[in-house]
């Protein structure tokens, strides 16, 4: 198709202004806050690209119409949202996983400083890989990078009609109006959740549908995620919700395994203590079989072929400054793992060039599938050097904490770089805007994770922040420093059920044919809903239900506004969030 040519490089439209890196700098940090939100809310994050490119158009629009002024241009807001994507998704840098387990398992905390020097030196080992591919994934092998195409189509569409771009904004900032109220309302206690009927007698008592946290509740976040995640991965959020605590935890309950909580409370906390070992389980198993299938991908990443494509370089960033960028970024990786983490620098150095590879594999598999495998890549950082230092809790979460926010900082820079390849735009002036986001991201996400939870071990894992990837990270690292010994009764057996169970849905889905795929529940999203309360899961299926039936009935109005509206609810309600969080801080 003509639209994914490649443009030339443009070097008379103005690229590199300040007012550019400066709207991806503020964009980005703010959107790292609905990011960090929904992060320790359900364990997922959105690409915030589109959002950003539709919010920077807008604001520029408006200020022209209040003052004479350049028109903001394509290659500028490409490098705002360059920017802002990379500082939007800081929350894969530790501050949704690692760190916040880290806290739990030793009590180990930073200050936001440290917090925000570490997080920005996990992005710096990610972006110094992706420019270094650069050339052989767009040029040579010419990946795809599916959301770094939609960013470009969706830029040269919004100005090439600036109404329609209007329009979309106006649909983001009503549905996150929307959103943004009704979490105030909740917050108010004018509205909340209604569990659904039903109630059994057991070996705990009588116990009700809102005990087992089977209830509906006014959360317009879960419906905006699920209106994204797509139908086969809602109603499979909804399977595994059933089975988790229609099934499961009535047995668990029943043979001492969990126990009961308060009569009128719903028992999210006794039941996930039980329940996550299961979900994590299906998660990594599936996600390492998933992974296993891209073998391709992963060799291909290490074999650099000639030819199949332009090898003109101009505009890239040199030799000579990128061997610069990867020697410091090594460096201050390895110095602060030792002087935050104590952990001994020859393994420091080691986990540092683990990400390196690992990021590369990432940035392979992200390229060919849109989908970026961060907990994957954390996972086998974690079983190397849960071999390597076993029983050390530090060295195991930190160097796959690196990994997961090197894998994902990659990938959001390859996509990046994917646009600006398809706009014309310089690739060493999108390399030094995703180091400016970044910094933003890792200076207010930092700031804005010590606010939301300043207390990670009584605030997590409980049912206002079930941060379920937390659950997941600090469960490997555990049985990595205790043993399965530590795990609760009935555990062990569910781990084995649940991880063969995660394998084969993972194989069935690479398998089967399409036809028969399509029915495969995804294991993914049947572990996450074990560790998440289950009225998330309702409300997410719900929205995926929308979406789909929105698509069926009205693709056209599909087309133009889902993903803004889903994004709009999203964005919404995590910024009042963190707006009733900073108010609730103040207060006292």
């Amino acid at each position: 198709m003509a639209s994914l040519q490649p443009a030339p490089l443009d070097r008379t439209m103005r690229q590199l202004t300040v007012r550019a890196v400066a709207t991806g700098m503020v964009l980005g940090g703010l959107l790292s806050l609905c990011n960090l939100y929904s992060g320790l809310k359900i364990g997922w994050s959105n690409n915030m690209s589109v959002t950003a490119a539709l919010l920077g158009f807008a604001f520029w629009r408006a200020m022209s119409a209040v003052r004479p002024m350049a028109p903001f241009t394509m290659l500028e807001n490409n490098l705002n949202q360059t920017a802002a994507s990379a500082g939007a998704a800081i929350s894969s840098a530790g501050l949704v996983a690692p760190i916040p387990a880290l806290t739990l398992l030793d009590g180990t905390s930073l200050s936001w400083p440290l917090l925000a020097l570490w997080t920005f030196s996990v992005c710096c080992v990610g972006i110094v890989v992706a420019i270094g591919l650069r050339r052989q994934m767009l040029l040579v092998d010419r990946l795809p990078f599916p959301s770094g195409i939609a960013s470009a189509e969706t830029l040269k569409e919004m100005y090439a009609s600036g109404k329609e771009a209007v329009a979309r904004v106006w649909m983001l900032v009503g549905a996150g109006a929307l959103a943004a109220a009704v979490k105030v309302a909740e917050h108010l206690k004018l509205v909340g959740k209604v569990a659904l009927p039903g109630r059994y007698a057991g070996a705990a008592g009588s116990v009700s549908a809102g005990n087992l946290t089977l209830a509906v509740e006014p959360n317009l976040l879960m419906v905006g995620i699920g209106g994204l995640i797509g139908l086969r991965a809602g109603l499979s959020l909804l399977l595994g919700a059933i089975v988790a605590y229609v099934v499961l935890a009535p047995i668990a309950l029943g043979e001492g395994w969990a126990v009961a909580g308060a009569p009128d409370a719903a028992w999210f906390i006794p039941l996930n203590k039980w329940l996550l070992w299961p979900g994590v389980a299906m998660m990594v198993t599936s996600a390492l079989t998933s992974f296993a299938f891209s073998w391709r991908s992963i060799a291909g990443a290490f074999r650099r072929t000639q030819g199949g494509g332009s090898t003109e370089d101009t505009g890239e960033v040199s030799r000579t400054w990128w061997l610069r960028g990867a020697a410091v970024a090594l460096v201050l990786s390895v110095l602060l793992q030792v002087a935050l983490f104590d952990i001994f620098w020859p393994i420091a150095v080691l986990g540092v060039l683990v990400s390196f590879v690992l990021a590369i594999v990432a940035g392979r598999v992200a390229g060919e599938t849109n989908v970026t495998p961060i907990g994957a890549m954390g996972k086998v950082t974690q079983l190397l050097f849960g071999a390597l230092a076993p029983g050390q809790v530090a060295p195991n979460l930190m160097a796959a904490n690196v990994t997961g926010g090197a894998a994902s900082q990659c990938a959001d820079l390859l996509h990046d770089l994917k646009t600006g390849y398809l706009l014309g735009a310089m690739p060493r002036y999108q390399a030094l805007a995703q180091v400016m986001g970044a910094l933003a991201g890792a200076c207010i996400g930092s700031a804005a994770y010590l606010i939301l939870i300043p207390d990670p071990q009584t605030m997590l894992l409980t049912e206002e922040w079930p941060a379920p990837a937390v659950a997941t990270w600090k469960a490997v690292a555990e049985v990595f420093k205790q043993g399965f010994h530590a795990m609760p009764g009935g555990a062990g057996w569910a781990i084995l059920i649940a991880g063969a169970a995660g394998s084969a849905l993972a194989i069935a889905e690479r398998t089967l044919p399409a036809r028969a795929r399509r029915w495969v529940p995804s294991p993914s999203a049947l572990g996450l809903a074990f560790v998440l309360p289950a009225y998330n899961a309702i409300s997410m299926c719900f929205g995926a239900v929308v979406a789909a039936t929105c698509e069926r009935v009205t693709p056209r109005w599909s087309t133009r506004f889902l993903v803004v509206a889903a994004a709009g609810l999203i964005a919404g309600e995590s910024l009042a969030g963190v707006g009733i969080a900073i108010d609730g801080m103040l207060a006292r």
